[in-house]
């Protein structure tokens, strides 16, 4: 399954920097790596424009984000890293409450089309 999420991050160039740093190719703590895989997350990126970021998530069955969350909240590299990230990323405007990254509807589809 497909997932495309957004955040923005502090409008400050060091901030981006920072952020582009922590995420460049090899640079992914290997226990962050390993979580992601861990929850069945089989393949994700992530795109800059400015200070807005879009993830592409590709999940495959085994993939439950509240077995994820908990799986987060109890272990302490990824709260770690959470804690890092918090320092720069912000919620968009319209996230919901204790929301960090907002997921995107899906409104065109070439496929669907003619």
């Amino acid at each position: 399954m497909r997932h495309v999420l957004l955040i923005d991050l502090a409008d400050e160039v060091e901030a981006i920097a920072h952020y582009e740093a922590w995420h460049a190719a090899g640079a992914l703590p290997l226990a962050i790596g390993a979580s992601i895989r861990a929850a069945d997350i089989t393949a994700m990126e992530i795109y800059r424009s400015g200070n807005r970021l879009v993830m592409l998530m590709e999940t495959g069955p085994g993939f439950d984000p509240a077995a994820k969350a908990a799986a987060d909240a109890a272990d302490p590299a990824v709260q770690a890293w959470e804690g890092r990230m918090n320092a720069v990323q912000r919620p968009l405007p319209w996230a919901a409450p204790d929301a960090k990254w907002t997921a995107a509807t899906r409104i065109f589809s070439l496929d669907e089309q003619p």
